[in-house]
């Protein structure tokens, strides 16, 4: 039995073979229909979330199988003082997999060391989301069709963006990745994820806080919000919260094929008269995570499709 807790749990050979699966996904829904005919998929999520569950949802739905779960922490057992680990434990008695998502970091690492079933992080505080990582990975292979040799930017909320954080990870296994990090003194990349970077011998990387500085140089502007539930006050928010706004004239700098991505949800940071530009890629995405889900339930679930 094996789970995802972390993008690099997966080799870049398994990374590859789950976008073999979801491109094939993409090319012949029908195969895959009845693919988890009987299988329970159980999402846990003790914070709000809109996209990551019901993609999960929607991923096993379409591939046949049912769903249960919780979508917030007051909806749980945890209201009456329930562990992680045991609600993980009751769990594994009723589904087959499960997807957690939980405002404390290491909280799915506890449910895995629990569970009798594959268990899938599907966001733990800043700390790491692998799913969003796969699909980010996802949109770039299907759009840009390389990893290699890529100026990628990463801007906004740099210190407590976990969807940041975890494609660092992914894609610094690749050759020729220059990082570019845009974002106010206080929302820097936390000082241990650029230690890490420094040890690295392949990897450069660059921060800058203007965003029209750098954005001609880039492949890939990879957009975050300001996360108002990661903030300890109100004031520090609203200070930062529109310290970025991407929009036609920043756009104009930009080179014709670069690619806009985003998590989602957005609020500012994004004028929606980007929505229309080809580059804008970041609804595209929802659609690539779904399908990669999919792939991902397959591979924990020992299920081939032939």
């Amino acid at each position: 039995m094996r789970s995802l807790m972390d993008p690099l749990d997966l080799s870049i050979s398994e990374t590859y073979e789950l976008m073999r699966t979801a491109d094939d996904i993409i090319e012949n829904p029908a195969k895959y229909a009845h693919a988890c005919d009987g299988r329970i998929l159980a999402t846990l999520f003790y914070e709000p979330s809109t996209r990551t569950r019901l993609s999960f949802e929607a991923a096993m739905l379409r591939l046949g199988g049912k769903v249960m779960g919780f979508h917030s922490s007051e909806s749980s057992s945890v209201m009456k003082g329930e562990t992680v680990a045991d609600t993980i434990r009751v769990v594994s008695c009723m589904a087959d997999i499960c997807a957690i998502r939980h405002p404390k970091e290491g909280a799915p690492m506890v449910a895995a060391s629990f569970a009798s079933i594959p268990v899938i992080n599907a966001g733990d505080g800043g700390h790491q989301h692998p799913t969003q990582t796969l699909t980010d990975l996802m949109t770039i292979h299907a759009l840009k069709g390389r990893f290699d040799e890529l100026t990628v930017g990463m801007c906004g909320d740099l210190k407590f963006g976990r969807t940041v954080h975890s494609l660092i990870r992914a894609l610094v296994r690749y050759k020729g990745i220059h990082f570019v990090f845009i974002s106010p003194e206080e929302l820097r990349l936390p000082s241990y994820v650029r230690e890490n970077l420094e040890a690295l011998e392949n990897v450069e990387f660059k921060e800058v806080s203007k965003l029209e500085d750098v954005i001609g140089e880039l492949d890939i502007l990879y957009m975050t919000r300001v996360q108002r539930e990661r903030f300890f006050n109100e004031e520090d928010y609203v200070r930062l919260k529109d310290f970025y706004v991407l929009d036609r004239k920043k756009m104009r700098l930009a080179s014709p094929d670069m690619l806009v991505m985003h998590p989602l949800p957005r609020v500012n940071e994004i004028s929606t008269e980007i929505d229309s530009d080809p580059r804008a890629v970041y609804f595209k995405q929802v659609k690539y995570g779904m399908h990669i889900r999919m792939a991902l339930i397959l591979k924990l679930l020992n299920i081939t499709v032939d």
